[in-house]
């Protein structure tokens, strides 16, 4: 049975994981307006991935006698200055989810929760990826500067990601 302060925690990180796929199909329309349906597409594979992520959460308080408790999920911006900015953003975010894991997995062990801390791994495990790919994006997109034909490549290539993800 999970604690109430790591129930409300894990409550937390399910409206985190929302909001972030939320923001990431902002930044998918941002993408398809600008005519960058590679780029697009990326974002939405990733905003599956987040709500994939608040899915495994919200399991979890289930099966561990918890409430899973939903709040209002905050608008996400919806327009940057460039793809590079949109990346820079995105690599900032997962940076701060990272912070969000490790403060979950510091209660777990805190609370003495064995259970939770074994489950939080996998976000843990998770993030290091998610930090990793949106930083050789963000390396990528500064070579490529605002070169239209590096734009193109770099657009062909994101679009072959996978709806699924690394879920």
């Amino acid at each position: 049975m999970l604690s109430k302060k790591m129930e409300t925690a894990l409550n937390k990180q399910v409206n985190a994981e929302l909001y972030s796929g939320y923001m990431y199909l902002a930044m998918s329309s941002y993408f398809e307006s600008a005519n960058l349906p590679g780029f697009a597409a990326w974002m939405k594979a990733q905003a599956g991935e987040e709500l994939g992520h608040a899915m495994k959460f919200f399991g979890y308080i289930v099966e561990r006698g918890g409430t899973a408790t939903l709040a209002a999920v905050d608008k996400p911006p919806a327009k940057w200055e460039s793809p590079l900015a949109v990346f820079e953003a995105t690599y900032a975010h997962e940076c701060k989810v990272t912070g969000m894991i490790n403060t979950l997995a510091d209660t777990a062990a805190a609370e003495n929760d064995h259970a939770t801390s074994v489950f939080l791994q996998w976000f843990i495990t998770e993030q290091v990826e998610e930090e990793a790919s949106a930083d050789a994006v963000v390396q990528k997109l500064r070579l490529v500067k605002n070169a239209p034909n590096g734009l193109f490549m770099l657009d062909r290539e994101l679009g072959q990601r996978s709806a699924g993800g690394g879920d």
